[in-house]
Formats: C-alpha cells, sequence, structure tokens
C-alpha cells in the first residue's frame, strides 16, 4: 500500500508539509510506502476548459502541460490513499490546490473516475481563519471522486504562522498522528 501527500504551499517545508509529514509518520510505523510531494516552486493554473481530457482519455490534463499537475495525477493514480495539504489563504484553500483538485477532477471524472474509492484526507495549514472553508473545499474534491474520506480526533488543520509554528500546536499535532493511525486503519481494512 502506498500513500501519497500533496502540499500545495509555496514555502517549502513549511508549516503545511510539517503537517505532512506528521500524518506520514504514523502510516510509516504501520509499515505503509509514503511519499511527500511538495508545489512550492511550481506555478500551477487553473483549467482552461479545453475538455481535451474527455478526448484523450488518459487521465491527464491536456489544456497547461508540464507545470506538475500531470505528474501528481499519476502518484495519485498509483496510490492507495492521498493526503492534499495546503495553507488558507483568504479563508480558502490557496490557488495552487484549487488549480490541482480542479484539473485532476476534470481529467480523471472525464476517464471514467479511476480516484473512486481510494482513501483522501484533507490537512489544512493555517494562522488564524478559514481553515473548516479550505478542509471543506479539500473534501469536496474527494467526495465528487467518490473517495472514502478518513476523520481524525478533530478537524485535520494545524495553528501556527511563521514557518515551523505548527510544531507548538500540540492539539494539530495529536489530530495529525491521529489522521495517520485512522488513515492506517481504514487501508488495511480495505485492503484485506
Amino acid at each position: 500500500m502506498k500513500v501519497v501527500a500533496i502540499s500545495s504551499s509555496p514555502r517549502r517545508d513549511g508549516n503545511t508539509a510539517i503537517l505532512l509529514r506528521h500524518v506520514l509518520a504514523e502510516l510509516d510505523v504501520a509499515g505503509i510506502e509514503t511519499e511527500l510531494v511538495q508545489l512550492a516552486g511550481k506555478s500551477l493554473s487553473g483549467c482552461t476548459g479545453c475538455l481535451k481530457c474527455a478526448t484523450a482519455l488518459d487521465n491527464h490534463c491536456h489544456g497547461v502541460k508540464d507545470d506538475g499537475v500531470n505528474e501528481c495525477i499519476d502518484k495519485m493514480l498509483a496510490a492507495d490513499g492521498i493526503l492534499l495539504g495546503t495553507p488558507v489563504y483568504f479563508g480558502d484553500a490557496n490557488a495552487t490546490m484549487r488549480a490541482l483538485i480542479e484539473r485532476t477532477g476534470y481529467a480523471t471524472r472525464k476517464n471514467g473516475n479511476p480516484l473512486a474509492r481510494k482513501v483522501g484526507a484533507a490537512v489544512i495549514a493555517v494562522r488564524r481563519g478559514g481553515a473548516m472553508h479550505a478542509f471543506d473545499s479539500v473534501n469536496h474534491f474527494f467526495q465528487i471522486a467518490a473517495m472514502v474520506v478518513v476523520g481524525s480526533s478533530y478537524w485535520n488543520f494545524g495553528i501556527g504562522g511563521e514557518a515551523g509554528a505548527v510544531e507548538s500546536d500540540a492539539e494539530g499535532l495529536r489530530t495529525m498522528h491521529n489522521l495517520g493511525i485512522n488513515m492506517a486503519w481504514v487501508l488495511g481494512k480495505l485492503n484485506a
């Protein structure tokens, strides 16, 4: 089994990646292969509406190429579980995550919805407000893709502004560890 975690933060190894690593640590303990993909330094744009994905039938976006979206789609398709982590920008998932969701959603749903029944969870890094809206945005993607959404002991977000500040959010870190434990359990049950 494998879980891929994708961080849409423009800050490499920032709070979003830190939270994702805490989830991945529990999956590693459970013997599940993990990978963290960071989109820092990449410039993703939204769907252009070209609908070439509906004719190419290869689960790839053809409107914009070589920005990292198709590589992320390939990693999601190869994984049993998907973690999508985003910082909160203006009360929602950041534009990079929104672009990834849009283009992944169109490319895969036009190709038979191959993400269906994979396990997914959102991870949100927030300074102050907007965590629930960002959390809902990512979970809406999982639900429209017919994925199994995993919860934790609280909503999956950690609080911190400066890079590394989420390490001081004890409840947020506990939530991430419990999320990893729960995701490992669900994956085990689905793959038994």
